[in-house]
């Protein structure tokens, strides 16, 4: 692994890709996902709605939600579209870093 571009509790960005922590239920695995699989990313106020309130996993099929207990607290959902019919639902300490690396390594298809 790389150098480390930016690290918090859940997530970790390095040179060549994201490693989201405690993404698999039930046993808290991480997921590692590489910035050439990304195929788009959308970035959205985070509300009741759309997972403020779920700490882990999925009411809607479609998005996962790795564990996070301090989502409430948060404000920026990044939803990461990797070509598969689950979507990776992540929510940054610092959203705005987030999405500043990956629009320097991500190419949107």
């Amino acid at each position: 692994m790389t150098e480390a571009r930016y690290e918090d509790a859940g997530l970790l960005l390095d040179d060549e890709g994201i490693t989201i922590r405690r993404y698999y239920f039930p046993l808290a695995t991480p997921k590692r996902i590489s910035y050439s699989d990304i195929q788009g990313i959308k970035t959205k106020p985070i509300s009741w709605n759309s997972g403020k309130g779920r700490f882990w996993g999925a009411s809607d099929p479609r998005y996962w939600f790795p564990l996070d207990i301090h989502r409430g607290s948060k404000k920026t959902l990044l939803v990461l579209d990797v070509g598969r019919r689950v979507k990776a639902c992540i929510t940054p300490e610092n959203p705005e870093r987030v999405i500043e690396l990956l629009r320097e390594r991500v190419r949107p298809r």
